[in-house]
């Protein structure tokens, strides 16, 4: 049987790795939402993870909340990235510094 330290220390790998993600590519938007839905899904395990060995059912229906918002701004944040890229060719951190209405 899996043990519960496991589930929580596979979390706080991946956790880790989406903020090393975030951190050390600050170029790419893409790269940088895949890391925060990595993180999202981090701690998507560890709440299903306490909730299993619980016996408590609210951390599961919790976590269909998370995915449908993190499903929602997924969307959303490609939209704003084709529309962005659309406009400025480029989708490079670096070069979006500037916004005009």
């Amino acid at each position: 049987m899996i043990a519960l330290s496991d589930y929580l220390t596979l979390g706080a790998i991946m956790f880790s790795l989406s903020v090393a993600g975030i951190f050390l590519n600050r170029k790419n938007i893409i790269i940088i939402l895949m890391s925060i839905e990595l993180m999202l899904l981090s701690v998507n395990i560890n709440f299903v993870a306490f909730s299993h060995f619980l016996g408590d059912l609210s951390g599961q229906v919790f976590v269909f909340f998370i995915l449908t918002v993190a499903a929602a701004e997924a969307a959303i944040g490609l939209a704003i990235l084709v529309v962005v890229f659309r406009n400025k060719r480029t989708i490079d951190v670096d070069e979006l510094d500037t916004m005009k209405g």
